[in-house]
């Protein structure tokens, strides 16, 4: 089972925070750090001092670590121009030495583009289909090859296709709860298939969904990875649980019925649940993001028992 971190900046964190956090992140052994792709806060927090953009964020982070992996859970398709996207990702994965990953989805949150005066499309899903089609063309394309597409909503004429990523492949997530159109995206698509938030339950129902259409597709089931987002909220004793769950403003029977919350005992049976249901990764959401212990903690009595 694979541990990564995932953090939500827009709720307010610096730079020099989110760097902290990834060097734990490393020194402590988990698997990488990934981050959102928001540019407003959510509830009631100030998100002081403001937002940071994704991947100028992995950028830095790109040449400040060493071993872990980088990306996003997930970039918006509508912050994006594909062919930027593709310039911009490939880019951070040659500064990282082939550390990238790229969740891509199609952005969700209304306001945020209010805000910053980003266009929120109505159809955004097919809009989502071409762009990962664009992306991953581009990044496959040939040397002194180029690359053509003309769609509905983008179109690229005698592309060079440059520059190329570190990786022969940079792995593709795409993720999410919709029964038909998603899986069938992640079939043809992905390299991994993450569902966010989501019970035990669900977890297998959509896992199941992913399987049959990448059978459908021509692919083994097996050849996806298969990860779940959980918040997660771990102390030695309750009273630890219950401070820790207080300063992200939540109450521990929520996060323990929601995410993965307890002693790590219970969040390592907890875990195991859904290993058995086909996930082999978890994305940990790390909401106190100045709580270093509580990395130091998962990483010594959860990450140990799993590894």
């Amino acid at each position: 089972m694979d541990l990564r971190i995932f953090t939500e900046p827009q709720q307010g964190a610096t730079y020099d925070t989110l760097l902290a956090v990834a060097k734990a992140t490393e020194e402590l052994g988990f698997d990488a750090f990934f981050r959102s792709d928001h540019y407003l806060r959510m509830g009631s927090v100030d998100g002081l001092p403001g937002p940071t953009d994704a991947w100028i964020t992995l950028a830095g982070l790109a040449r400040e670590t060493k071993r872990i992996r980088l990306g996003t859970l997930m970039t918006a398709g509508t912050f994006r121009l594909p062919g930027v996207l593709a310039i911009q990702v490939a880019q951070v994965d040659q500064m990282s030495g082939g550390r990238v990953e790229l969740g891509l989805g199609t952005g969700w949150f209304e306001e945020e583009h209010k805000a910053y005066g980003i266009p929120f499309p109505k159809e955004k899903f097919a809009r989502l289909e071409e762009q990962l089609e664009i992306v991953t063309g581009l990044w496959s394309t040939d040397l002194g090859k180029t690359f053509d597409f003309h769609g509905t909503y983008y179109d690229l004429t005698d592309s060079p296709a440059l520059p190329k990523p570190a990786q022969q492949k940079i792995p593709v997530l795409i993720g999410g709860h919709g029964a038909t159109r998603t899986p069938r995206l992640a079939a043809k698509y992905a390299d991994e298939f993450n569902i966010p938030f989501a019970s035990i339950e669900d977890s297998e129902r959509q896992f199941g969904r992913v399987r049959a259409a990448a059978e459908e597709a021509g692919r083994s089931g097996d050849d996806l990875t298969y990860s779940n987002a959980l918040i997660v909220c771990v102390g030695r004793d309750d009273q630890e649980v219950a401070r820790r769950a207080a300063a992200i403003g939540r109450q521990p029977d929520e996060l323990k019925l929601n995410g993965l919350a307890g002693s790590p005992a219970e969040v390592v049976d907890k875990i195991g649940r859904y290993a058995e249901v086909g996930a082999s990764r978890v994305y940990l959401q790390i909401l106190d993001l100045d709580d270093l212990d509580h990395l130091e903690l998962i990483s010594s009595q959860v990450q140990s028992q799993l590894s």
